[in-house]
């Protein structure tokens, strides 16, 4: 059994974003690993496993658009299941 289900991606545009502030406020406000966060100030990618992807949805609408969402059930992915 793994211990993050869900494999969450996504993009942000915005203005002034920062990769450091992104990956502070995630490490200490959210559970999960393989955190990824990069890009500049207009447009960062976000790597993420955790068991609760909407909650890191909801934390990335808020500094910008997000785009290219996906998450991806890892659990379901090593049972040989798609989707």
């Amino acid at each position: 059994m793994i211990d993050f289900r869900y494999d969450t991606q996504l993009l942000i545009e915005g203005e002034d974003l920062s990769e450091d502030d992104i990956r502070d406020y995630i490490l200490e406000h959210f559970q999960g690993d393989c955190l990824l966060v990069v890009g500049d100030e207009e447009l960062i990618k976000l790597h993420f496993h955790t068991n609760y992807p909407w909650q890191i949805l909801e934390y990335c609408a808020t500094l910008g658009e997000i785009y290219d969402i996906v998450v991806e059930d890892m659990d379901r992915q090593a049972r040989g299941l798609q989707g």
